[in-house]
C-alpha cells in the first residue's frame, strides 16, 4: 500500500518538472549574485571577463579581481552550506518523524562553535579554525549517538533517547563556548569569536570550497542514493523491520552522513541557522513527501535560500549584515507563514 501511494505521488508531480525549474532558478540567482553588489559588475563586463578581454584594462582587472577572487567564492560557498543544511534538516527530519528538527538537534552545531571558538582563542589560522570546528562538530553527534545507543538498551526507546542526549551535548558544549567567551580577551578573541558564532561568508575562498568539497560529497552522495530508505524510515520501525531495514544500521548511516553535511556548513560558514529547518518543510509543500523527490528538490531549495539570503546579507545596508542573523530574521517570519499556511505539510 505504501508502494502504490508513492507512485501516485510520483505521478501526479512527474508532470511538472520540478527540478529542472529549480536548477533552472538557482542559475538565474547565481548570475544575479554574481552581476550585484557593492562593486557591481555589468552584464557586458561579465560577457568580457568570460571572453578573456575587452574594456579599460584598469576596470578589467578590478572586475576580474572581484569576480574570480571573492564573489565567486563566495557564490558557491552559499549554494553549499545552504544545500548541506537543507539536506540534513530533511535527513533528520525523515529519521525522527518530527518536523521540528533541525540539524543542530544532535548538537552538532554547538560542538563545532566550541571547535572554532577553541581554535580562534589558541590563534589558529583559518585551516585550523574550520578542521577544529568540524571535528568537534563530529565529536559532538558522536558522544550523543554512543551515550543514546548506551541508554537505550536499558530503555528500549534508542530514537527519543537520541534526541534527549543531543540536547544535552548540544547544551553542554553551548555552556563551554560561554566558558571561552568569558576568559578570552575582550578586546581580541572576544570579537572574533562572536562574529564568528553569528555566521557569515565574508572571508571565504575558493580553497575553503576545496576543503568543503570531500565531506559535503561524502554526505551528501550517500543520503540521495539512499533517500527512497528515508521512506521506509519514516513509517516507523516496526514497519521498516518487517520490509527488512535494518533499522538502527540505517539510522546510524543517515545521522554519519547528515552529521557530515552540516559539520562541514558550520565549519565554512559558521552557526547559520533556520536554513535546515524552514527549506525542508517548503520542499514537502511542493514535492511532496517521497523523500525520493523531497531530499534533492531540499536540497536545491536550500541552495537557493541561502545564496538570496546572503546577497541580501551584502546588498541591503552598507554595512554587512551577519548571515546568521539575517536568516533568522527572515526564516522567522517564513516559519510562521508556513504555520498559518496549513498544518497538514507539517505533519
Amino acid at each position: 500500500m505504501v508502494h502504490n501511494m508513492m507512485m501516485q505521488t510520483g505521478k501526479k508531480s512527474s508532470r511538472i518538472p520540478l527540478l529542472p525549474l529549480l536548477f533552472l532558478l538557482l542559475a538565474l540567482a547565481v548570475l544575479v549574485s554574481i552581476l550585484i553588489g557593492r562593486y557591481s559588475i555589468s552584464w557586458s563586463s561579465f560577457l568580457s571577463l568570460l571572453a578573456g578581454g575587452g574594456g579599460p584594462k584598469t576596470m578589467d582587472d578590478q572586475a576580474q579581481m572581484v569576480l574570480f577572487q571573492v564573489r565567486l567564492s563566495r557564490i558557491g560557498a552559499a549554494v553549499m552550506i545552504g544545500a548541506a543544511l537543507a539536506g540534513a534538516g530533511s535527513a533528520y527530519q525523515g529519521i525522527f518523524k518530527n518536523p521540528m528538527v533541525s540539524p543542530d538537534i544532535l548538537g552538532a552545531s554547538a560542538g563545532a562553535g566550541f571547535g572554532a571558538s577553541v581554535a580562534i582563542s589558541l590563534g589558529w589560522n583559518a585551516l585550523g579554525v574550520q578542521l577544529l570546528a568540524f571535528g568537534c562538530g563530529m565529536i559532538a553527534v558522536l558522544l550523543a549517538y554512543l551515550m543514546s545507543l548506551a541508554i537505550g538498551r536499558q530503555t528500549g526507546g534508542t530514537t527519543l533517547i537520541l534526541v534527549l542526549t543531543g540536547m544535552v551535548v548540544g547544551a553542554l558544549f553551548t555552556a563551554f563556548i560561554s566558558i571561552i567567551k568569558y576568559v578570552g580577551d575582550p578586546y581580541d578573541t572576544l570579537p572574533a569569536i562572536t562574529f564568528w558564532l553569528m555566521g557569515g561568508l565574508s572571508y571565504v575562498t575558493g580553497y575553503d570550497l576545496l576543503v568543503m568539497l570531500f565531506p559535503f560529497l561524502l554526505g551528501g552522495v550517500p543520503l540521495l542514493l539512499l533517500r527512497w530508505r528515508l521512506n521506509i524510515l519514516s513509517l516507523g520501525d516496526e514497519e521498516a523491520n518487517t520490509l527488512g531495514v535494518d533499522t538502527a544500521k540505517m539510522r546510524g548511516v543517515v545521522i554519519l552522513c547528515a552529521t557530515l553535511l552540516s559539520s562541514s556548513a558550520v565549519a565554512v560558514g559558521g552557526m547559520i541557522g533556520w536554513v535546515g529547518l524552514i527549506v525542508p518543510h517548503l520542499a514537502r509543500m511542493i514535492a511532496g513527501p517521497d523523500y525520493q523527490k523531497l531530499l534533492p528538490v531540499a536540497m536545491v531549495l536550500g541552495g537557493i535560500f541561502l545564496l538570496v539570503v546572503d546577497d541580501g546579507a551584502r546588498c541591503l545596508f552598507a554595512m554587512e549584515l551577519p548571515l546568521g542573523v539575517l536568516t533568522a530574521v527572515v526564516g522567522a517570519p517564513f516559519f510562521l507563514y508556513l504555520l498559518f499556511r496549513g498544518r497538514r505539510s507539517f505533519l
